[in-house]
């Protein structure tokens, strides 16, 4: 099985990641732990040239398919050389960020109306031609635009962090959650709301959703 975390920028993907794997090790469930991209490996070099700006500062210098392409790449390398085994032998993957982050940052790019082309053309592209595994379950991170950036300012100023182009662009964002919002609706994932009530919800609080949700995918191996 494969389950993927994923949301805007300053959603706590890392931080409920780590939180799942801490609930898989007390529950001793065997997993392996991915994270996309793979920042620290030449196979993620077309990536690490986009999201630093190297194509232009705007994300619409590179359109939503080119873009696509590029992280595609990075998980199927990262797949035929790493963890293919491992998934092939029943281990769990859990993953940082997939394919489904292309449907969030990539297909922002395109108009309403070409929004299930880009869909349909994705999956069929990472899940059929490349072979990729589609995911179990996808747990969505759902953070309006406006706590992201503040998310994001916050943790540039604490851990000096450089920001990447889709960090940078107030534009960029705001387009991503919706298209966020309609990947979430269309591909029945699973979405987990972080703001209640005007307040943004306590990591603790946040995971237990994530956990039960696990939970539940678990009981069905």
């Amino acid at each position: 099985m494969l389950i993927a975390l994923d949301g805007l920028d300053g959603s706590g993907k890392e931080t409920q990641t780590k939180l799942l794997l801490q609930s898989l090790e007390e529950m001793g469930v065997p997993y392996r732990y991915l994270s996309f991209p793979t920042y620290d490996d030449e196979m993620s070099a077309a990536v690490k040239m986009y999201l630093s700006g190297r194509f232009g500062e705007d994300p619409a210098a590179v359109n939503g398919y080119a873009a696509s392409s590029f992280f595609a790449v990075d998980r199927v390398c990262s797949y035929l050389l790493d963890w293919k085994k491992d998934y092939d032998a029943g281990t769990l993957i859990v993953a940082n960020r997939y394919t489904t982050a292309n449907a969030v940052h990539q297909l922002s790019k395109l108009p309403p109306e070409e929004a299930d082309g880009f869909l349909d053309w994705l999956f069929d592209f990472e899940f059929g031609k490349l072979g990729l595994p589609a995911p179990d379950l996808v747990l969505y991170l759902c953070l309006p635009p406006e706590v992201s950036r503040e998310l994001i300012r916050y943790r540039t100023d604490t851990t000096g962090r450089a920001t990447d182009i889709h960090e940078k662009s107030k534009t960029h964002l705001e387009q991503s959650y919706r298209a966020a919002l309609y990947s979430s609706e269309k591909l029945g994932w699973t979405r987990i709301d972080c703001v209640k009530d005007g307040a943004l919800r306590t990591r603790e609080d946040i995971h237990a959703e994530v956990r039960k949700h696990v939970e539940a995918l678990l009981g069905k191996r």
